[in-house]
């Protein structure tokens, strides 16, 4: 097995993750840290608006996706953590429609928690891509 950092952006190997990691054998398979509404920089973006922080926690799990030669496409799992399931509702057909443009349906798993690890982030997006 062969294991290497993806990181698009590097403000988070200052907090201890990578963005991505990929694991290279029969196929490769890249785990992807949660990733929320943060800039290239690392500054947390969009406070109080669920669905402009989503579309940019969509933008960057794209990014780490592209970073490692893949795309939505390759996504195989999803785990959605928010701390308003009901605010998030309305606006999570962004992410759902980004989907079904790729033609993937990744296994999903949405949780309401009590907050992120960012103050002030509503949503974050973490995922398991394979080709």
């Amino acid at each position: 097995m062969e294991r290497s950092a993806v990181n698009p952006v590097t403000w988070s190997l200052e907090m201890g993750f990578n963005q991505g990691e990929l694991v290279s054998g029969e196929s490769r398979t890249l785990y992807i840290s949660g990733q929320t509404a943060m800039s290239t920089d690392g500054r947390p973006e969009h406070e109080g608006d669920i669905a402009a922080q989503l579309a940019l926690a969509v933008a960057n799990l794209e990014a780490v996706l592209a970073e490692a030669g893949m795309s939505l496409a390759n996504l195989v799992r999803l785990n959605v953590y928010t701390t308003d399931v009901d605010a998030l509702f309305p606006h999570y057909g962004l992410l759902a429609g980004k989907l079904g443009t790729a033609g993937v349906a990744p296994t999903t798993t949405m949780l309401e928690v009590t907050r992120l690890a960012i103050p002030g982030q509503l949503v974050e997006l973490e995922g398991t891509a394979v080709d």
